[in-house]
């Protein structure tokens, strides 16, 4: 996965974040969109995510990856 810096995190778009709003689960390239839905269960399965906001995370990471068959 390549490094992401504070400095290039704050200069990344909203879009490209999975909670653009929070700037959370930022998915630059396709390493960081597979970690994305690997937080997210995480944080689902902790009780500090919602499933729907899990949901919008995965879609986003699935058309970063190219797999639009889920």
């Amino acid at each position: 996965m390549a490094k992401l810096t504070t400095k290039g995190r704050k200069k990344m778009p909203a879009k490209e974040f999975g909670e653009p709003g929070k700037r959370a689960y930022p998915m630059p390239d396709k390493a960081h969109a597979a970690n994305a839905k690997a937080r997210a269960t995480q944080m689902v399965k902790k009780g500090k995510l919602s499933a729907s906001e899990k949901k919008k995370i995965d879609a986003k990471a699935n058309k970063k990856l190219g797999d639009t068959s889920k």
